[in-house]
Formats: C-alpha cells, sequence, structure tokens
C-alpha cells in the first residue's frame, strides 16, 4: 500500500491566491491567469510574504527562502517583479525586476541559474505602496538563457521588463504558483540606493 505524500503547502490556500492576485491587480498588471499555487516566501528578518500583506523595505532586504511543490526531477524559472515603478499611479518603468533565477531543479533555488541578482524593495519616498509579486514557472526542461547577467550593485537593466514577455520568448507558459506582498519607502530604502550607484 503506498503512503499518500502530503502536500507541502494546503489546498485550502490555493483559492487565496488567485483571490489576492485578482484583487490587488496583479490579473492583468502582470500576468493573464493567476496561478492556484502558493509560494511560501520567508525572510531572514522573520517576515513571511502573505497575499499583499504589507512589509517594510527593511524587513526585506536579504534573499528570502522560497517554497513551492515542485517536480524534482523538473527545472523552473523563479522571478520577484514590480509592477508599480516608479508608482502605481504612474508606472512608466513597469515592471522593474528585483529577482530571475532560472534552471531551478526542483525547488532548491540555490542551486539556479541567477540570471539577475536579488535586490530589496526600495519604493520612491512619496509613492505608495507598490506591489511585489513572486511567480515561478515550470520550464520544459534545461534552458540557455540569452538575458545579460545582473549583479546588485547596479539598477541598470532592471526597468521596462516584462515576466509575460520572458515567459512567452522561453515558452514558460502560465506561472503555476505565485505570492505577493506591498511595501513602501522607509529609512532602509537610501541605503539601497547607494548600492545601486543612485
Amino acid at each position: 500500500m503506498f503512503a499518500l505524500r502530503r502536500p507541502l503547502v494546503s489546498s485550502r490556500f490555493f483559492s487565496s491566491v488567485v483571490r489576492s492576485m485578482e484583487k490587488h491587480g496583479v490579473v492583468p498588471d502582470v500576468v493573464d491567469v493567476a496561478p492556484e499555487q502558493v509560494i511560501e516566501v520567508s525572510y531572514p528578518s522573520g517576515a513571511k510574504v502573505e497575499h499583499g500583506n504589507v512589509l517594510t523595505p527593511t524587513l526585506v532586504k536579504d534573499v528570502p527562502t522560497v517554497k513551492w511543490e515542485a517536480d524534482k526531477s523538473a527545472f523552473y524559472t523563479v522571478c520577484m517583479t514590480d509592477p508599480d515603478a516608479p508608482s502605481r499611479k504612474e508606472p512608466k518603468f513597469r515592471e522593474w525586476h528585483h529577482w530571475l533565477v532560472g534552471n531551478v531543479p526542483g525547488s532548491d533555488v540555490g542551486k539556479g541559474e541567477v540570471l539577475s541578482q536579488y535586490v530589496g524593495s526600495g519604493p520612491p519616498q512619496g509613492t505608495g505602496l507598490h506591489r511585489y509579486v513572486f511567480l515561478v514557472y515550470k520550464q520544459n526542461g534545461k534552458l540557455t538563457f540569452d538575458e545579460k547577467r545582473l549583479t546588485n550593485t547596479s539598477g541598470d537593466g532592471r526597468g521596462g521588463f516584462s515576466i509575460r514577455k520572458f515567459a512567452s520568448k522561453y515558452n514558460l507558459g502560465q506561472p503555476i504558483a505565485g505570492n505577493l506582498y506591498q511595501a513602501e519607502f522607509d529609512d532602509y530604502v537610501p541605503i539601497l540606493y547607494k548600492q545601486l550607484g543612485g
């Protein structure tokens, strides 16, 4: 008799991901269809991403741990993107992507191919809450990415990004998992801008 494997994330959360992404306008601003599976995102500060909760830039400055129910034999792409740059009212730099990792084996992001190193939230002062969206795509095997590799010491090449276009370019389909939080300016943002050469 086979033992049933308990899913990483309870199915009762699945519809809440769809609801939160629709409520916060991630559909249609970032993706066409909200994923049903949740990504668990935890920061070293102790902060957790929970369906649009408000976190401060200080809490999310370090690389988070992310988990989702993954096929260990498959490869995935993980993205964190901000559609509200420089503000939700005037998103002329939509999207500013904060993190992009491809060829992730299973859910082991540390073993993936870093296309853009992690940069925490840096919403400009007076621009209100920004949405920070995490998405996971299942790849059709290992991919060769021709993207320019971006470090976390410059903001160049991050604005004007579209995860929708990126997914289309690499035939990733719709995201299979997601989550989001919101953040606005705090005292950490000027420190981040110095790091990025701003």
